[in-house]
């Protein structure tokens, strides 16, 4: 990410994968397929996974370069990069670097991709440039970025709780849903330089075993949110579950959890 707008961990302190993985890898990677196949990426590409967080997508694009390709992962967080680096193999590799002034030489990858990153940029356009700046001649740069709070039950209630307890950290929990217009995202990449520019909704499903067990990945405090959770009082706390968990019940069958999320495709051509 390209600045501490939304950062998912604390400084000076390592990041768990598998909190990480239950509070947001869980519903991301059900996106990354699509992220890939818009992105067109083959093997034997050189990929640039930005705001690669813990390397959910970079995970699933190791793959598909295969051994003579390459995936470089690029973060912010040193922690979050480190997390990344320690799952994944020879075929990633992993540079501290700024999503909006990214350190690598013009038209120097095959594809671009951006897994759940993006909103979090303080100058999206600026974001984008950088991944056209990147790309070689008719390479493709492709991001996934979450829909409209409704579409997105996981979160969205946390969302709203944390911003009556902490109205001045409002805006920064509202981030994550800040680029669900299709139409502006459309726009952004038109801006920035790319052309053939598509936006598309996607929807998947997911079930967690119980409230509690959702409730434990927020306790575990990787994530924006799940860390402004652990600043609050014991009081505080437990109004903030309590109001979240009412909100879910909705979601309840059988007592699991049984919820959709909308998440936007969007592709460009250099």
């Amino acid at each position: 990410m390209s600045s501490d707008r939304g950062l998912h961990a604390s400084a000076g302190q390592k990041v768990s994968a598998d909190a990480y993985d239950r509070y947001l890898g869980r519903w991301s990677r059900l996106f990354v397929p699509s992220l890939l196949a818009a992105a067109e990426v083959r093997a034997g590409e050189r990929v640039l996974d930005v705001a690669t967080g813990t390397g959910e997508a970079a995970l699933l694009t190791v793959p598909e370069v295969g051994r003579t390709g390459m995936v470089v992962g690029t973060e912010i967080s040193t922690a979050m990069l480190e997390a990344a680096r320690a799952r994944l193999s020879d075929s990633f590799q992993a540079v501290t670097s700024d999503g909006q002034l990214l350190a690598f030489r013009d038209a120097s990858f095959d594809a671009v991709i951006c897994q759940l990153g993006l909103m979090f940029f303080p100058e999206p356009i600026r974001g984008l440039a950088e991944f056209r700046r990147v790309l070689r001649d008719e390479g493709h740069a492709a991001v996934c970025v979450i829909s409209t709070p409704d579409k997105a039950p996981m979160w969205s209630p946390l969302a709203d709780a944390l911003g009556r307890v902490l109205p001045d950290q409002q805006e920064e929990f509202r981030l994550g849903f800040g680029l669900s217009d299709g139409i502006r995202l459309e726009q952004m990449f038109v801006a920035a330089g790319f052309r053939d520019v598509r936006v598309t909704p996607e929807t998947r499903h997911g079930t967690v075993a119980s409230f509690d067990e959702y409730w434990a990945a927020v306790e575990a405090g990787t994530g924006q949110m799940p860390l402004a959770y652990l600043t609050l009082s014991e009081a505080q706390r437990l109004a903030v579950r309590e109001e979240v968990r009412t909100r879910l019940l909705l979601y309840v069958s059988e007592g699991r959890l049984e919820m959709s999320v909308e998440m936007l495709i969007a592709v460009g051509r250099a």
